[in-house]
C-alpha cells in the first residue's frame, strides 16, 4: 500500500511524522514547493513529488490541500479506484464526489496538532457504503498519531472543529493569559512561562490518571474562601465557562459556515 499526501503542509508533517515513527508504509508527499517536499523526504525518509501519478485501487490518498483550492487542484487526477482520506474542514463528502467524478471511496478526518507529538485526537466520518476495511485503513493510519473517535454523522466532523480541531489554540490562549498573569505579579518571562506550563501539564496528567471528573478536581483544590475559591470566584464573575461555551458555538458556526460557502 502507497499512502499519498496531496499538500505537503503542517497537518501532513505531522500525520507523516506519526506514520514514519511506527514504520510499514510507503509514503509519498506531492506538492508544488520544492522545499517543502525535500524538508519532508529529508526529515522524514519519505519520497517526494511536484505531480500525483495515477494511482491504484490499493493506494491511499490523503488530500491535505486548502479547501478552496480542492476542486482545482484535484482537477484531472486519475484514482482508478483509490482510498480517499480528507482532512479539509468545509468539504463534505458530497463536494468531494462532485470534484472527483462521483468516486465512491472517501473518509474525512478531523485532526489536531498535537498529532506532531503522538499525542493527538481525531474524529473520522465514513458514509455507509465505505466497507469495514477502508475505515481500518483510515483508522490505522490515524492512530500513528494519537486517538480517533468514529462520529456517526458527518455533521460530527463541524462540531469537532470547534472542540479537539480548535481546541488546543484555546489552551494555548490560556496558557498565555496565566503567563501574563504570573508576569504581572512579578516572575520574569522564563519562570512565567514555566510556571504556566508546569502548572497545565501536571494538572492534566492529574485529570488523565485520577480518572475523576473535572468539576471534582476543580472543588478537591478549591476551599471555601481560599485563594483558589477567590480566583475561581472572580471566573464565574465573569461567566468564563459560558464564554468558552459560546466560543466553541461559533467555531462550529464559522466552521458550518464555510461548509456552505465551498459547495459549488
Amino acid at each position: 500500500m502507497s499512502v499519498y499526501f496531496f499538500g505537503g503542509g503542517n497537518m501532513t508533517s505531522a500525520i507523516v511524522a506519526g506514520m514514519s515513527k511506527q514504520g510499514g508504509y510507503d509514503i509519498v508527499v506531492i506538492d508544488r514547493n520544492q522545499e517543502k517536499r525535500e524538508h519532508l523526504s529529508r526529515c522524514y525518509q519519505v519520497r517526494s513529488n511536484d505531480k500525483l501519478p495515477e494511482l491504484t485501487a490499493t493506494d491511499v490518498l490523503v488530500l491535505a490541500v486548502k479547501p478552496q483550492d480542492m476542486q482545482q487542484a484535484t482537477a484531472g487526477i486519475i484514482l482508478n479506484g483509490a482510498l480517499v482520506l480528507s482532512i479539509a474542514a468545509g468539504l463534505t463528502v458530497d463536494i468531494l464526489r462532485q470534484f472527483l467524478d462521483n468516486h465512491q471511496r472517501i473518509i474525512r478526518i478531523m485532526p489536531n496538532t498535537p498529532c506532531q507529538i503522538g499525542l493527538g485526537i481525531s474524529g473520522l466520518f465514513a458514509p455507509a457504503d465505505i466497507d469495514a476495511a477502508d475505515r481500518a485503513v483510515a483508522e490505522n493510519i490515524m492512530r500513528t498519531t494519537g486517538a480517533v473517535v468514529w462520529l456517526e454523522e458527518e455533521s460530527g466532523i463541524n462540531r469537532i472543529a470547534g472542540i479537539s480541531g480548535s481546541g488546543p489554540a484555546y489552551v494555548f490562549y490560556f496558557l498565555n493569559a496565566l503567563q501574563q498573569a504570573a508576569i504581572q505579579q512579578g516572575f520574569s518571562t522564563e519562570e512565567a512561562h514555566q510556571l504556566s506550563l508546569g502548572t497545565f501539564k501536571g494538572a492534566v496528567s492529574l485529570a488523565e490518571q485520577s480518572g475523576i471528573e473535572f468539576v471534582q478536581l476543580q472543588k478537591n483544590v478549591t476551599s471555601k474562601g481560599g485563594t483558589t475559591f477567590a480566583a475561581t470566584s472572580v471566573f464565574e464573575q465573569h461567566q468564563l465557562t459560558q464564554v468558552v461555551v459560546d466560543g466553541v458555538a461559533a467555531s462550529v458556526a464559522r466552521a458550518e459556515e464555510m461548509q456552505k460557502q465551498l459547495a459549488p
